[in-house]
């Protein structure tokens, strides 16, 4: 019996759809950079559950000539290129010819459009076959197109798509970038009949930034250079010291004035960021790197968001020099010695305890309130195990692993929660770990996850007791959001007032922050942490409390004996005191074993 056969048309199409059309935000994709390709200079894009019933996109383009209609839905069919030796001259955005193919196959399209020279026509595709192509009568030159149905006939894609909250945000991440890298362009973005987005052409690329991000103009560094002998252009667009955010959500990649994702780009632009940035939080950027061509290839993937690029390492390093330049020189940067810090009182400890990092933050940046423990630490960073996907836990260690067996985790609460209380604190070690002698081991505790789990566990309990101990402001803060956070504001507001933080909207673009818990401090951080997540609508207390105090805890202090004897209390008073929220060990183990034997003792 033969086992090979040749896949039936349909089963190829859907196939082949599902490598360009995921979601929503996929088409999108592809349907934008059609009308920027088409020259369009006014683009529309119309939703309606988040568009899984609904995507209709109207421009102002050249429009698509009948003969053309016939043709453009057909796998491969494309106007952008002809030969292999356009891949290396290609200037427009798309050039496949795979996406109207892959969307039609998955959805029900109807496409009006009317070129210069031509009367109006319409065609209609369902699940990949033609309805009818038929006259249109339409007022003005450009192309309207109707996604309708989007996964219709592939039911286990559709059940994938997330919730609406979810999928919207997709779709901003799409468009954001087009809208920031085209200010001469206008984007207007609207879901079930509300306007999510409205820019008008801008003069220039940082009127169109502060307007679509919603952030303050005089905040934003503008440069623009050629490097001829390396036959490279950038223009970029940097947020100085006082852009911050929790998550990177204020940086954006081009090649070409093409979106990209690259990891090594984003890494070293935020490693130049370290440099005035207080440890946790992101600067914001753009950078629109103008090359040849035929030095890119944008041909790996079919979302071609993935780039590469020849000599890579010198655009790099070309990059990491611009930039720094401009925080340095033009940014007003103040760069902050966590080393050094102030003593301040503390009645709730009885000692000394860290204040202001440089002794010249105000007051409001300050983590935590009096009689609140408070740590800093210089290293926290997404490469730390703060990651909340960490799966780095106790119990995950074994003696099969490659920690020595003399060298492990707390696990046995019963006997080891009873050591580590009458273990004697005997100093710290980079003003990161505390150091317990206790029988014949050495207990190493992580003071800024035991501290975090200290804050979890304080803060989680208010919220499930809805006793969450909150203060009003005196003078409410205003925080203007980005279209993202709005739309997360909207979904998690009944939360936010459960965790204490009282909002109301000030106007279109900007919320006002009418109390904070005592618990927390620099309640711009928490709140924005809050809104940053695609799943905001989902968060449950836990998560909540996970958020909070992911954005309120740092640490780094030079702890004292009372100091550190009262962090070892209260972890101890914690239900799950030997891991951090985010799965990371607050305590180990290193007994007089181990010791031996690397002193070759045994």
């Amino acid at each position: 019996m033969n086992k090979v056969h040749i896949l039936p048309p349909d089963v190829i199409a859907k196939i082949a759809a599902g490598e360009a059309v995921d979601r929503p935000a996929s088409v999108v994709k592809e349907l934008l950079e059609n009308a920027i390709d088409a020259g369009a200079t006014s683009i529309e894009v119309h939703l309606k559950d988040a568009g899984k019933e609904l995507i209709h996109i109207k421009d102002n383009g050249s429009g698509i000539t009948r003969v053309d209609l016939e043709k453009i839905f057909q796998r491969h069919a494309t106007s952008k290129i002809s030969a292999i030796e356009d891949l290396e001259k290609l200037h427009s955005m798309g050039f496949r010819g795979e996406a109207l193919y892959s969307i039609a196959a998955v959805s029900d399209v109807t496409l009006n459009s009317r070129t210069s020279t031509d009367e109006g026509w319409q065609i209609h595709i369902r699940g990949g076959i033609r309805q009818n192509l038929e006259p249109a009568a339409l007022a003005q030159v450009g192309t309207d197109i109707k996604i309708a149905e989007l996964f219709f006939n592939t039911p286990a894609r559709r059940k994938f798509l997330k919730n609406n909250t979810s999928e919207l945000n997709q779709i901003l991440n799409v468009v954001l970038p087009y809208a920031l890298i085209y200010p001469d362009k206008r984007f207007l973005l609207t879901h079930a009949g509300k306007t999510i987005l409205d820019l008008r052409p801008a003069p220039s690329c940082i009127d169109r930034t502060a307007a679509a991000l919603n952030v303050p103009m005089n905040h934003l560094l503008e440069t623009d250079q050629e490097f001829v002998e390396e036959h490279i252009r950038v223009r970029m667009i940097l947020g100085n010291i006082n852009l911050q955010r929790p998550r990177r959500n204020l940086q954006f990649i081009f090649v070409n004035n093409r979106p990209v994702d690259s990891r090594n780009l984003s890494f070293n632009l935020n490693d130049v960021y370290k440099l005035i940035l207080p440890p946790g939080v992101y600067g914001a950027f753009i950078v629109n790197i103008l090359l040849d061509p035929a030095n890119v290839d944008v041909n790996i993937h079919p979302t071609k968001r993935e780039v590469r690029l020849k000599d890579e390492g010198r655009t790099i390093s070309l990059l990491r020099r611009m930039v720094e330049y401009q925080l340095m020189h033009k940014g007003n940067p103040k760069l902050v010695n966590y080393m050094s810090f102030p003593n301040v009182e503390d009645p709730a400890i009885g000692g000394a305890l860290v204040g202001n990092p440089g002794g010249d933050l105000p007051a409001d940046q300050l983590i935590f309130a009096p009689g609140q423990f408070n740590l800093r630490h210089p290293e926290r960073s997404e490469g730390s195990f703060l990651k909340r996907d960490s799966s780095l836990r106790p119990a995950d260690f074994t003696q099969n692993d490659t920690m020595p067996l003399d060298f492990q985790l707390f696990g046995q609460e019963n006997t080891l929660r009873s050591k580590f209380a009458r273990g004697r604190f005997v100093g710290a070690f980079l003003q990161k770990y505390l150091l317990f002698e206790a029988d014949e081991s050495l207990l190493i505790v992580d003071q800024h996850a035991a501290q975090e789990r200290i804050m979890f566990e304080k803060f989680k309990n208010q919220i499930e007791s809805a006793q969450v101990e909150s203060q009003p402001l005196l003078t409410p803060l205003l925080l203007k959001l980005t279209p993202q956070e709005k739309i997360a504001w909207e979904e998690v507001q009944e939360k936010l007032t459960t965790a204490g933080i009282e909002t109301t909207q000030f106007d279109d673009d900007t919320i006002a922050v009418q109390t904070q818990p005592l618990l927390l401090k620099n309640i711009e951080t928490v709140v924005r942490t809050l809104l940053s997540g695609a799943d905001a609508p989902r968060l449950d207390k836990d998560t909540l409390a996970r958020r909070a105090c992911k954005a309120s805890v740092v640490a780094g202090d030079k702890l004292d004996i009372t100091q550190a004897d009262h962090q070892r209390n209260q972890l101890l008073e914690c239900k799950d005191p030997f891991t951090c929220p985010h799965g990371r060990p607050t305590v180990i183990e290193v007994n007089q074993t181990f010791l031996d034997r690397q002193f070759l003792r045994t």
